[in-house]
């Protein structure tokens, strides 16, 4: 089993990465930050201007460590990683498997009914920690929405239709998630989701989240050896890590979510952590984002019991457990995918 490891961020401007000897030295100025031995990481993501040497991009490659590069606001724009792991056998049962529109709608109605459910979950335990507050009605309205829509999955046979699910599931979801903020609200509303530009504080914070946590997503994927461009619920076009976002559906709303929330309720995040562009974009500043990495780091390391495999691990194995699951399914070792189902 896959070792919990760290993902390093960096996100001061002009650091410079470079291998020394069986670790990785941060210098900022020339001067030596941080080194961090290369078998206690898993992941590199570098924010903005930061650079790596070669030998280090080669070092990581052999040692499968992925270093993904972000704009400082955290799109992305490219990877290096080493050569591809896995059995060249399991990858072409993935393509045939995405290529059967019948096999592949089981799969994703697995990924959307996890998906709905953990949404219900979030909304649920909401209602529960803050009863009789102003958003309660709203909350039981939109469970009540997310109940309806996942008893219709099991009727669902075309992987379109099951995308309108998702859709009108993600519709109820969203319109009430600002009611999980119980402090902070009036600083933060959230009326619809915006992703290209986010365009308030509560939007630029989940697509930072869902950018790390698609990177944690592909690393599994590529971990144990599928094609993160090759998908079953979302549709494939070039660039796209189409199966990385079904995965990351079912990981949302209990990962992403719940950590965006609490970093507000919190106070960790305030209005001034926030800065609007002259084209109306709204990003996080430098020292905020250091702070949303902190959280996202102790949120993975909090430990659970896999309900299906019945393992304790971590929230941060999540990723590597569901891709070596979907891989099961994928060699024929099991009948059907089980998603990952909060409780």
């Amino acid at each position: 089993m896959k070792t919990h490891l760290n993902t390093l961020y960096v996100t001061t401007q002009g650091a410079y990465l470079s291998k020394d000897g069986e670790a990785v030295l941060v210098r900022v100025d020339r001067e030596p930050k941080l080194r961090v031995p290369i078998h206690n990481l898993e992941g590199i993501v570098c924010f903005g201007n930061v650079s790596c040497s070669p030998f280090l991009m080669g070092h990581c490659g052999r040692n499968g460590v992925r270093i993904s590069f972000l704009t400082e606001y955290g799109r992305f724009l490219a990877r290096v990683q080493g050569p591809t792991s896995g059995n060249v056998l399991l990858r072409r049962e993935q393509y045939r498997l995405a290529d059967d529109l019948q096999r592949a709608s089981l799969v994703a109605r697995s990924i959307v009914l996890a998906k709905i459910s953990n949404c219900r979950v979030v909304l649920l335990r909401a209602r529960r920690e803050h009863p009789g507050g102003d958003g309660e009605a709203k909350l039981r309205r939109a469970s009540a929405e997310l109940s309806r829509l996942g008893n219709a999955i099991p009727a669902v046979s075309t992987v379109g239709h099951l995308r309108g699910i998702e859709g009108a599931a993600a519709r109820a979801y969203l319109g009430v998630i600002g009611e999980l903020l119980v402090k902070q609200r009036e600083f933060f509303p959230f009326a619809h989701r915006s992703r290209r530009p986010p365009l308030d504080p509560f939007n630029a914070l989940l697509s930072f989240l869902y950018t790390l946590l698609a990177h944690d997503v592909a690393s599994g994927l590529e971990g144990v050896g599928l094609d993160p461009a090759v998908g079953f619920l979302h549709s494939m076009r070039p660039g796209r890590p189409s199966l990385a976002l079904d995965l990351m559906e079912e990981l949302r709303p209990i990962v992403a979510d719940r950590v965006a929330c609490s970093l507000i309720n919190l106070r960790i995040l305030k209005p001034g952590d926030f800065e609007r562009e002259a084209a109306g974009a709204v990003s996080l500043r430098d020292e905020a984002r250091k702070r949303v990495l902190a959280a996202y780091q102790k949120k993975k390391a909090e430990p659970l019991t896999h309900p299906f495999l019945g393992e304790k691990t971590t929230v941060g194995m999540l990723p590597h457990l569901q891709a070596l699951l979907l891989a099961r399914l994928i060699r024929g070792d099991i009948e059907g995918y089980p998603p990952f189902l909060a409780r």
